[in-house]
């Protein structure tokens, strides 16, 4: 009885990466209490596991949890070829892309903008950072190859983990204060995956790929990271309509486009250009956002630095180039909070969620994970065996 309630008790410990009990993916080779000593021997997915010491503290805080328990001993060993990929399979890691195909459920935004230097990495991790805080699971593909910049947005440092041909994205959760709907569980508490090419290059080498190895990367970021079940995915992609834009609406037909621009009507202009892109990729505009909108100085008066009125203008003209629709989701406050977030790596949401900014932010991804995601017609995976 009491080895049966050890394993029950590792059963709350969740692998960090793949987010799933550590029982329920073959990590407990044996567990066992004599006395008041419980002896546990997990077996890690690869030798150098980067988060081997924070997945032992948990064993031994979970099994500590039990009466009577007053000693753990963990020995750490590694899985053989056959239990990863026995693994692989359990996990449904096939190296193709599942958000390409229509019946999946995961909402795919990628976050595009006319030119650069208008917050679109900024608004991508925050607005990433957002769903989360609402409880749901979140990916980012940083898809700005020559400017990734998404790590360091997320304060992320540590690599990726690669599991022979699968790689395993870094995972980063929602801070216990800035998540209102999670009850502390791993069930329950938000968390951002994030991909990007910077996680697999030494020091700030720059990237000087031509189109065919774009394509291919952003491919094998589909294909050979498992993301596991995501609510929604993020993809930060380069400003203008280039390779990335037209290899992205290949691999991802189905993805729907937010449009980040500032309020200066020169902005405006060229993101209207990618905007109607979506004619050609036959894509849907979500919504527009407006960044670096007046910023709202002690006095109480506003000072708009980038003029004023342009998203509503890019959703007007898009409304009526498109045919369709396109509001404007937001108009989010120039503050000095989104910068300094962005240095520490902690988006404002998260570091500062009393703020305009943060609010603002945090109301758009509310919206657009309450939109409906058009079940009529799609299988759902029930299985009634």
């Amino acid at each position: 009885m009491l080895d049966e309630a050890l394993f029950q008790a590792l059963a709350e410990v969740y692998d960090p990466e793949l987010r799933k009990p550590i029982t329920e993916l073959g990590m407990v080779e044996s567990a066992q209490v004599q006395g008041s000593l419980a002896q546990v021997s997990i077996l890690l997915t690869i030798e150098g596991c980067p988060l081997r010491s924070t997945i032992e503290t948990e064993v031994r805080q979970a099994a500590l949890g039990l009466d009577g328990i007053e000693q753990v001993e963990v020995s750490v060993g590694f899985m053989s070829p056959e239990q990863r990929s026995a693994l692989r399979s359990s996990l449904g890691h096939t190296k193709t892309n599942p958000f390409a195909v229509k019946e999946s459920l995961t909402r795919v935004f990628a976050v595009v903008s006319g030119k650069g230097g208008v917050g679109k990495s900024s608004m991508t991790a925050n607005l990433a950072a957002a769903f989360a805080a609402q409880g749901l699971s979140v990916g980012i593909v940083d898809a700005d190859v020559h400017g990734f910049s998404i790590p360091g947005l997320m304060g992320i440092t540590q690599p990726p983990t690669r599991m022979d041909d699968m790689i395993l994205p870094p995972v980063v959760e929602v801070p216990s204060s800035a998540s209102p709907v999670s009850d502390g569980t791993a069930e329950t508490h938000g968390f951002v995956k994030v991909i990007s090419i910077g996680m697999f290059i030494e020091g700030n080498q720059p990237v000087a790929w031509r189109g065919p190895m774009l394509h291919r990367a952003l491919e094998q970021f589909l294909t050979d990271v498992h993301f596991g079940d995501l609510d929604v995915l993020l993809l930060d992609l380069p400003p203008g309509t280039g390779d990335i834009a037209i290899s992205m609406a290949q691999l991802l037909p189905h993805a729907e486009l937010l449009l980040v621009s500032t309020p200066q009507h020169a902005a405006v202009e060229v993101a209207e250009r990618a905007g109607t892109l979506s004619l050609q990729t036959e894509q849907k505009v979500a919504g527009v956002i407006e960044n670096m909108a007046a910023m709202r100085m002690p006095d109480g008066s506003l000072l708009e630095i980038f003029g004023s009125g342009g998203g509503e203008q890019l959703s007007d003209r898009l409304t009526d180039t498109l045919e369709y629709e396109v509001p404007l989701l937001g108009s989010i406050p120039l503050e000095t909070n989104v910068r300094t977030g962005g240095d520490e790596g902690m988006p404002i949401v998260w570091g500062a969620p009393e703020t305009e900014a943060a609010q603002t932010i945090s109301h758009i991804a509310e919206e657009l994970a309450h939109r409906g995601r058009g079940l009529a017609g799609r299988p759902l995976p029930l299985n009634f065996s």
